[in-house]
């Protein structure tokens, strides 16, 4: 098992570029694990839990997740337990090649709340590559003249294995002329040179062939061999010199393939063949180079791209060799210059896309930012959309989290789209965009609204029972079961309005419905409110006032009050023989219990005895003379009227009435029309004694009846009064009309003489009304 190898408490400070400066300094400490290359996958690495000091479990609640800077994902955490896992078999030389110490850098992020833990994963190395030259032959050509101790530069080989893993010896087969001798570069590498022992002569052996063997310094070790083929020349004093022995080159990673990168040049002071110079390279520790040189020339061009984030650094040697065999031997210093050709990377380690409207300062995402560029081109500022409700804030070492700057309104916006832009400081600059997409979750905060207030309903009496009558509608700008409205009718304010019997709701859509018929008369208007309550928890509500209005019908017809027409015996009116035309003989006064034009009342004259005597005015029911009394008209008149209402469709009533002409009120007994004067005259003392009679008898029997009648009256009074009473007729009274309230009230006062004729006598009755006052006929009645 893997042990932490120490905690480095480390002063980071990250510059956060927005709208304006911000500078964030934050303390971490490196959490630092070393293991061998080839592990295999599953292996426990550690504890993270115990490492940082948590509780068992405590990571999971936490929101303990791995962020990988670059690299593999080689690890996996295990965020009940704490324990962190290998994932799969790492391979140093895959992951960092050829750097000395290959450290994998990640980030344990913990979200609630939010902390930042460096991490570092140091894989070692372990033997697991053998040396390897660049050829499996060489060719070496050695002039005969060659003096023993002479030094011939071999090629050296190759392995990706790093310190004492790599290459540490070389040796050659055993033979009589050469021996190997070990030497190291600038850098640290070995590589071979062959020394003559002894002196070479090409009559006796013109060739040689050798094993070369490069041993690593691993337990047990691994070797690499290549054949080294010795060709034994003429004498060739003199090799070849190199102007410079080190050439510096700066080549910028976007170069053209075939582009020239410097060119190398060196001399022979041999005359003739032995003083032509050819070029090569002569490889160094890697097995490719992205180089090739020209031969003759000696101009070194790219072969393959650049890529300043892969290697930085080349360091090449070349060789320019006689056709005697001696060579010489330079070294080309290339630094790829980076340009700005990446884009910075974002990468979101942990996102909430759904944040409750009422919720306050709240992390919506953690993200990191990269470049692999350098200098400026891998610097960067990070930014957001202007005149968002969101806040970008540095953490730790190009880390960043996302939060909103208050409470959300999802009523005025219910997502955002948020672009966050990343940009480098390099020439030209590269930009990087993410949008994250944030809902605004719904919280019951606002009550329904009725759309308005109060509401006024018109229903015409009569109607038929579940008639529909209005809507009541309200509005909920939550969502959801937020905005589901439910209506309901509220207790009423009267506890002797009857509304569950009258009104009924539609509790989903707020239809209004009558239970049962309306009666004008009875109820002309009332009062209720009806309740709006959303399904959110908790559930919001309000309320509305509803008054709903009783148009009339015409339903009712005239009611005649006098002359009463259910009397035992007709009313008789009593006209002076020297009435004067225009005299008021009587007037007819009726009501109607509806209201407006259904009350307006007019009166007709339909019938009558004497067709031209009389006439009655429309507007007021006045029946008066139009002519003067002549000896021939008859002493008793029959008249028939017709009161009738406006409405539609049009009601009436008729009423009968008697009129007896007489030659004066002073008289004191009436005649009777079918008996002579004579007779009359003769049994006046008679007459007198029957009408006494009859008029105690009559006047009996009409108090009864008005004693009745006013109890009626007075029962279906009481009754109204709790439940409305006619009104009084609006607007503009016709002409032609009489306006008659429910209680009966004329403009004027009048007194009238009523004549009850019984069989042998007369009776009188007195109807008067005073200014200001109703009918005493009627409040007596």
């Amino acid at each position: 098992m893997a042990t932490a190898l120490g905690k480095t408490p480390e002063k980071r400070q990250v510059i956060f570029l927005t709208m304006l400066l911000l500078v964030w300094k934050s303390d971490a400490e490196t959490i630092r694990y070393s293991m061998p290359e080839e592990t295999e996958s599953g292996y426990l690495v550690a504890n993270l839990a115990k490492d940082l000091g948590l509780q068992d479990g405590e990571l999971a609640i936490r929101g303990a997740r791995i962020h990988y800077k670059g690299n593999k994902e080689l690890l996996q955490l295990d965020a009940e337990t704490g324990n962190l896992f290998l994932k799969e078999k790492p391979d140093r030389e895959v992951l960092c090649r050829a750097t000395e110490a290959c450290v994998l850098h990640f980030q344990i992020i913990l979200e609630n709340p939010v902390q930042f833990f460096q991490t570092e994963l140091q894989l070692t190395d372990i033997n697991d590559h053998s040396p390897e030259f660049p050829d499996r032959k060489m060719l070496l050509k050695i002039p005969e003249s060659a003096q023993p101790g002479t030094m011939f530069p071999l090629k050296a080989a190759h392995d990706s294995d790093i310190g004492s893993n790599a290459v540490q010896n070389y040796t050659v087969s055993p033979n009589l002329h050469f021996h190997v001798v070990t030497l190291s570069r600038s850098d640290g590498r070995k590589y071979p040179e062959l020394v003559l022992d002894r002196a070479l002569d090409r009559e006796e052996q013109p060739g040689l062939a050798l094993i070369l063997t490069a041993l690593d310094g691993g337990v047990p070790p691994r070797t690499g061999t290549t054949e080294v083929h010795i060709e034994v020349v003429d004498i060739n004093d003199n090799p070849p010199q190199f102007i410079q022995s080190l050439y510096e080159v700066q080549v910028p990673e976007n170069s053209p393939l075939n582009a020239l990168v410097v060119t190398v040049s060196a001399r022979d002071l041999d005359a003739g063949i032995h003083g032509n110079v050819a070029y090569s390279l002569f490889q160094g520790g890697e097995l490719s180079q992205p180089f090739v040189i020209d031969e003759i020339t000696g101009e070194i061009r790219l072969k393959e791209a650049l890529d300043f984030e892969a290697t930085p650094y080349y360091n090449i040697e070349i060789v320019a060799t006689d056709p005697g065999g001696f060579s010489g031997k330079c070294s080309v210093a290339i630094q790829v210059v980076d340009v700005n050709d990446n884009a910075p990377k974002l990468t979101i380690s942990s996102l909430n896309s759904s944040i409750p409207e009422n919720a306050p300062e709240t992390v919506v995402a953690v993200f990191s930012v990269s470049d692999p560029d350098s200098g400026d081109n891998g610097r960067m500022v990070c930014s957001i959309q202007n005149e968002l409700p969101f806040l970008l804030k540095s953490t730790f070492e190009n880390y960043y989290t996302l939060v909103t700057e208050g409470t959300l309104d999802r009523e005025s916006k219910a997502e955002y789209n948020i672009t966050i832009t990343v940009t480098d400081l390099g020439t030209p600059r590269l930009t990087t965009q993410h949008t994250i997409t944030v809902q605004v979750v719904d919280i019951n905060d606002n009550a329904p609204a009725f759309t308005q207030t109060p509401y006024t309903i018109f229903v015409k009496e009569n109607n038929s029972p579940a008639l529909h009558i209005g809507t009541i509608s309200a509005t909920d700008s939550d969502s959801g079961f937020n905005a589901h409205i439910t209506y309901s009718l509220l207790q009423p304010h009267d506890p002797e309005l009857p509304l569950s019997s009258l009104i009924s709701i539609n509790p989903d859509n707020g239809q209004l419905f009558a239970l049962r018929a309306m009666d004008y008369e009875v109820l002309q208007a009332f009062e209720f409110h009806v309740g709006a309550t959303d399904r959110g928890l908790p559930a919001l509500s309000s309320q509305a006032l509803v008054r709903v209005v009783v148009l009339d019908d015409n339903d009712n017809a005239p009611f005649v009050l006098y002359p009463m027409q259910n009397a035992s015996a007709p009313c008789t009116e009593l006209l002076p023989r020297a009435a004067e035309p225009g005299y008021l003989v009587t007037k007819v006064v009726a009501v109607d219990c509806d209201s407006g034009q259904n009350a307006w009342l007019s009166f007709q004259l339909l019938k009558a005895t004497e067709p031209g005597l009389f006439s009655v005015w429309a507007h007021n029911g006045e029946v008066r003379t139009t002519r003067m009394l002549s000896e021939r008209d008859v002493p008793k008149h029959r008249l028939l009227l017709l009161v009738k209402d406006n409405g539609e469709p049009q009601r009436s009533a008729s009423v009968t009435l008697q009129v007896l002409v007489v030659d004066g009120f002073s008289q004191p007994y009436l005649p009777l029309p079918e008996v002579v004067q004579d007779s009359v005259q003769e049994d006046d003392d008679t007459l007198t004694l029957y009408l006494v009679i009859a008029l105690a008898s009559v006047s009996s029997l009409f108090l009864l009846s008005v004693l009745l009648f006013v109890g009626v009256r007075l029962c279906k009074k009481s009754r109204a009064a709790s439940l409305g009473v006619c009104s009084v007729p609006e607007g503009h009274f016709p002409g032609h009309l009489v306006d008659v309230s429910g209680m009966g009230t004329l403009s004027q006062s009048y007194q009238y003489e009523v004549c009850l004729k019984g069989d042998s006598g007369t009776a009188s009755l007195h109807l008067s009304k005073e200014p200001g006052d109703f009918w005493k006929f009627q409040q007596s009645i």
